[in-house]
This record gives structure tokens, C-alpha cells and sequence, in this order.
């Protein structure tokens, strides 16, 4: 017994030319029902509670490292440190792209209850891994067997709709600031992993060293400027972990009072009537003002147990955090303390009367028309508080005035981004 036990824990090492394999536990696939979700590490060492919240959602099956360098180190620590019952830990080190193509590696994705990337250089795992047979086995791990994803620092930054690619290099938030346009800004929606909650949304790592948060604000103002969708984010600090349930209750854990290890929920500031960014261009310092106020964040401190959260499916509702406020004026970051954001009870009215609602609040049939003299429209796009775009609407027949169906949608506050030949406009309405 004693020998098949040693056996156990001594890795086995697979390599080909493509891909090296090492692999600790069972050789058997054991086939559970993993909980899903979402872990974000913020990077240098992991949390081991959060760890241990990744692996529980795993229900004791089998676990898959993905990294494009490195060798065994999470072997041990995820099968045997943590304490945590695990059926095997396999990492997967892909030396070349062709590994993303390769019937092993893509089997063993196929059989894992959870996926964790590693740290390292986010650019390896995108070139190599986006719109490959790989990245399509996860996402269908994900969306149809439930597992549980995670990563940390590279690993964390890629698992947004939006990432930095890091294509060319790093960039720091100094050079974002007065840039955001530079070419080391390098960043992407090109699909590549699907997580739900992290829709329209970006995230960022090792926020406390080096400090990164006029990096992300850039990020946010130049996707903003560019898509028109007030693009949302998630960052740690080192030594921090967001956890995601797929109720999209997200949970910070560190160790706080300890140490000062936080998490950042960043959003545009929705009380505004028009909360673009004032001066986001090419080769200029980005200007993201509106007195004090361009962005509303929510920083928790990350405990051991992570009782405090904030709840993504609203972006407002939060236990346990401080909500301050963010902005940039001619490329210099500034914060300061804020009140909690409160979407509800922003102004239903826009700048001026442009873009012209035929009434508000809607119940069933959304009218709008824009003025003869303000253009003509392009596209259309409704979205929720959350950020999600729930319709859209392409103007091929170069229409002014339009009757949109609404009553399949839930009661609430929304918001029409129209662009137009003349310009972008935003309009605030309920639907009842």
C-alpha cells in the first residue's frame, strides 16, 4: 500500500516536441460535476484559500495547468499541499503553437473538471492558444460541462471579454496615460475565452507593484472611446484573489488586516449624462475628468475566509469595501473617496434633445427618432445596467425614426448609444 502511494505522488513525464506533460495522481480519468466559476489571482504567490475554493469547485476530479513555460511547481501544491482531494493535477507546458492543435493536450481538456493558467507573458497564450482547437475544448468546458477557470497574473489577464494582449511588450501606466494610443497598448476582443460574468469587461494584475491603475483607466477610456460600450473592470493586487461563483456573487480573498491585498470592481460612472472620456486620441494625453468623477470604484480588502464580495450582476452591491472615485486630467491619475454609485436615479436626460425618445419610461414599443439637421443613424445598441448589450440595431435602410419591441425585456434602467454620421449619443430610459 505504502509503495502504491509513493507512486502516486512521483509525477509522470510525458514530452513531445510540441508540449511537455507532467502528471501527478490517478491515470484514470474520474469524471464529477464540477461547481464552475471563476478565479482571478493578481499574482507573485497564490492565495492558498482561494486555491482551495478553485479546487473544491472541481468536486474532486481532475485538474489541467496550462502554461507555455515553466515545469511541475503546481503539481504538488494543488494535489497534495492544500489539502484538498483532487482525482490528478496535470500540467501541460505548450512549447509551441502546434501544441493548441495536438489530440493529447486536447483530450486532457476534454476529461478536466478545472483549468488554471499560469503566470508568465499573456502574449505566449494568445498567439498560441486563441482561435485554436484548444481554445474552443475550454470554452466548451466551460459553457457546456461547468468546470471551474482561473489563472494568475498572465493567466488572470487574459480572462476577460477585453485583454491586454501584450502583444508588444508591457506598457506602463505612465505611458498609457499620456498615450493611449501607443503601440504597446495592445488591446483585443478577438474571442477567445468565454467566461460570462466577465463580459465586456477587462481585468488587470499586480495592481500594487507596479502600480497599474492609470494603466487601466486608458485601457477603459480607449475601448470606451473606440466601441462605444462603457467597458467595466476587475484588478488585484498581489497576494489577492477574486472568486466568481456563476451566480456572479464575486468573493475577494487575502490577507487583510495582515497585509493591504485589495481588489478593484471598476466602472464608468453611470450618473453621468454622457461619461465618455473628454480627450482620448492618438499620440495625447488622455483627459477622463468630469470633476473628480469619471469612474466609480468599488476596493474591497481580500480576507481569509472571503466574507466580503461584490455582486456582478448589478455592479452596485457590495459587502465589506469602500467606493472611490478615479479620473485623468492631461495625463495625470488622480482619486479620491466617492459615494456609492447609484445608477436608478440618474438623469433620464441627455445634453440636449438630439436624439428625441417618443416616451419615457417604455412599456412596450421603444420609439426614437433623431433630428432631420443631427445626421443620419448607423447603428443602434441597448444595454442594461450591467453593461450588457441586449439589442441592435443596423441601419441599412438609412432610417431616421424607429419602432423597437420591448417588452420582452426586464423592468429597469437602460441606456441608447446611437452613432450617427455626425457623432455618438447616449440616451437614459426606463423600461417598465
Amino acid at each position: 500500500m505504502l509503495k502504491q502511494f509513493l507512486f502516486l505522488l512521483i509525477p509522470f513525464l510525458s514530452y513531445s516536441q510540441n508540449y511537455t506533460s507532467y502528471k501527478t495522481g490517478s491515470s484514470t480519468d474520474l469524471v464529477t460535476n464540477p461547481a464552475g466559476g471563476v478565479c482571478l489571482m493578481g499574482g507573485a504567490t497564490e492565495d492558498d484559500n482561494a486555491m482551495r475554493w478553485f479546487l473544491q469547485r472541481a468536486n474532486g476530479g481532475d485538474i489541467v495547468v496550462l502554461r507555455a513555460s515553466g515545469s511541475d511547481g503546481y503539481n504538488t501544491y494543488l494535489y497534495t499541499t492544500l489539502n484538498s482531494s483532487v482525482n490528478s493535477v496535470e500540467t501541460i507546458v505548450c512549447h509551441t503553437a502546434a501544441a493548441s492543435h495536438d489530440a493529447y493536450v486536447i483530450q486532457k481538456i476534454n476529461q478536466a473538471e478545472a483549468i488554471w493558467f499560469a503566470g508568465g507573458d499573456q502574449w505566449d497564450y494568445v498567439s498560441q492558444f486563441r482561435n485554436s482547437p484548444l481554445s474552443i475544448a475550454i470554452n466548451n468546458a466551460i459553457t457546456q460541462r461547468n468546470i471551474v477557470i482561473g489563472g494568475t497574473s498572465a493567466g488572470m489577464a487574459i480572462m476577460g471579454e477585453y485583454y491586454f494582449s501584450a502583444q508588444n511588450g508591457t506598457i506602463t501606466s505612465t505611458t498609457a496615460l499620456n498615450n493611449p494610443y501607443a503601440s504597446n497598448a495592445t488591446i483585443s476582443n478577438t474571442a477567445f475565452l468565454n467566461n460570462i460574468h466577465l463580459q465586456q469587461t477587462i481585468t488587470d494584475t499586480h495592481f500594487d507593484s507596479p502600480d497599474r491603475k492609470g494603466r487601466i483607466s486608458s485601457f477603459m477610456a480607449r475601448i470606451y472611446t473606440d466601441t462605444g460600450i462603457a467597458i467595466k473592470a476587475i484588478a488585484c493586487d498581489e497576494y489577492t484573489a477574486v472568486c466568481i461563483n456563476p451566480n456572479g456573487m464575486a468573493r475577494v480573498y487575502g490577507d487583510h488586516p495582515s497585509n493591504d491585498d485589495n481588489a478593484y470592481f471598476i466602472q464608468s460612472n453611470c450618473e453621468l449624462v454622457n461619461p465618455r472620456p473628454e480627450n482620448c486620441a492618438p499620440s495625447t494625453p488622455l483627459t477622463w475628468n468630469y470633476n473628480g468623477a469619471a469612474l466609480k470604484v468599488y476596493q474591497i480588502k481580500g480576507t481569509g475566509n472571503g466574507a466580503n464580495f461584490f455582486d456582478l450582476n448589478d455592479w452596485q452591491t457590495g459587502s465589506g469595501g469602500n467606493w472611490i472615485q478615479w479620473s485623468v486630467s492631461n495625463g495625470s491619475f488622480m482619486e479620491e473617496m466617492g459615494t456609492p454609485i447609484d445608477c436608478v436615479t440618474a438623469s433620464i436626460e441627455d445634453i440636449d434633445n438630439r436624439l428625441v425618445l417618443f416616451s419615457n419610461p417604455v412599456s412596450d414599443i421603444l420609439e426614437f427618432e433623431l433630428l432631420e439637421d443631427k445626421g443620419s443613424i448607423q447603428t443602434a445598441y441597448l444595454y442594461n445596467l450591467s453593461g450588457t448589450k441586449v439589442l441592435e440595431l443596423l441601419n441599412k435602410d438609412n432610417d431616421a425614426y424607429f419602432k423597437i419591441p420591448v417588452s420582452d425585456l426586464k423592468s429597469g434602467v437602460y441606456f441608447l448609444s446611437v452613432t450617427t454620421t455626425n457623432g455618438d449619443y447616449l440616451k437614459k430610459l426606463v423600461i417598465d
